[in-house]
């Protein structure tokens, strides 16, 4: 194997064409750099250098060589910096996992903020229901989630992000629309309910009953996503429980309405990571939250 030295000997010797201007430049004497020659044409099996007692002409084989030493050195000098950099978490990926809802509003600010405080770190997005997110980062293929409780707080550590207002959307024009002082059980009597499914949006389902007693004669549709739900309402199937960030998707023809003080602050959205996790560019991303909280 050859050596970063006699590389470093080489491309002197070859920009040069001249062994004594060549040991000047590298600030040794002339035997010792012919030694490195001989030692890196052994090594290589291949003769790089033509000379004489005049002259120094590189072979066609010596030319190609030049031009991948002079990368190698480039390189060579590279990877302490960059080493250092992704040692720091100045540098390096960062894989978020978020649920749809999540995309409305906070995912866009959160990589906005990242990308101008950390510009060299390189962040990979998978949207993901809450439970697949903690599956991925117990087996280490995320980072970083953009989860709703509950979440396992011995494995996991966590950051509160938003706690926005459950809202009722309806269609525009739809009676409900009248109701002063936020819409309650009693005005929801015998309208039709399009419904968070239990096992695709369970956050949603075991929030939205424990708020308000559900006649589930009442559920109309069973669906999994906000942005299917928005639709629906439009087309009005009925009325939906969304958070108040739902308003994000400008759909036509769909009023959000309070549902009154219960429902203020009760959709919560963390950012979760394994406690193990030692990603140095997750911890500055994790340092930039905190410092967005104080």
């Amino acid at each position: 194997m050859f050596t970063l030295d006699q590389i470093r000997c080489f491309v002197a010797v070859a920009e040069e064409l001249h062994f004594g201007r060549a040991a000047e430049r590298l600030q040794m004497t002339q035997p010792p750099l012919s030694r490195q020659i001989q030692k890196l044409e052994r090594s290589l099996q291949v003769t790089l250098l033509n000379r004489d007692h005049r002259t120094v002409e590189l072979t066609a084989a010596g030319v190609a060589f030049l031009a991948e030493s002079r990368e190698l050195l480039a390189a060579a000098q590279r990877a302490p910096a960059a080493a250092r950099s992704i040692a720091s978490g100045q540098e390096g990926i960062v894989r978020i996992g978020f649920t749809a809802a999540a995309g409305f509003g906070v995912l866009g600010e959160l990589l906005t903020a990242i990308s101008e405080t950390l510009p060299r770190v390189t962040l990979e997005l998978s949207e993901l229901v809450t439970r697949h997110q903690a599956a991925s980062l117990l087996e280490g293929s995320l980072d970083l989630g953009l989860a709703r409780p509950p979440f396992d707080a011995e494995t996991f550590e966590s950051h509160l992000l938003l706690a926005e207002d459950l809202v009722l959307a309806v269609p525009s024009g739809h009676p409900l629309t009248e109701v002063r002082g936020g819409v309650g059980e009693a005005d929801l009597r015998g309208v039709p309910l399009i419904m968070h499914s239990p096992l695709t949006a369970r956050y949603f389902y075991d929030l939205i009953v424990r708020m308000i007693s559900i006649d589930h004669g009442q559920v109309v549709h069973t669906v999994g996503q906000i942005t299917t739900m928005v639709a629906l309402v439009r087309a009005q199937r009925g009325v939906a429980f969304v958070p108040a960030s739902a308003r994000m998707l400008g759909v036509d023809g769909v009023r959000y309405l309070e549902l009154g003080p219960v429902a203020q602050g009760a959709v919560q959205l963390h950012a979760l990571w394994h406690q193990h996790n030692a990603n140095p560019a997750l911890r500055r991303v994790l340092d930039l939250l905190e410092a967005d909280a104080e």
